[in-house]
């Protein structure tokens, strides 16, 4: 079974931007205005972080991974994946 990567994105409402962070893509950060934007970036930065960090064979094929959403706000935590 191919290994799902693990992404946590939080809303940075200073930024107003979503920011992701994964401690399975070393190196990965990255930020966007909506969930999709951040999903087209991922789908790209990924694959090469992964590539570059030697995790993975160039051309390896689709890598799977799996984006935890968090939002915040005065005080109530929303959470969805």
């Amino acid at each position: 079974m191919d290994k799902i990567y693990q992404v946590f994105a939080q809303w940075d409402s200073e930024a107003g931007a979503w920011v992701a962070e994964s401690d399975d893509v070393p190196g990965l950060v990255a930020e966007a205005e909506s969930p999709n934007l951040l999903r087209e970036k991922l789908l790209v930065l990924i694959p090469e972080l992964l590539e570059l960090n030697g995790v993975l064979e160039k051309n390896a094929g689709p890598v799977q991974f799996s984006v935890r959403y968090q939002y915040e706000d005065s005080g109530v935590i929303a959470t969805a994946s």
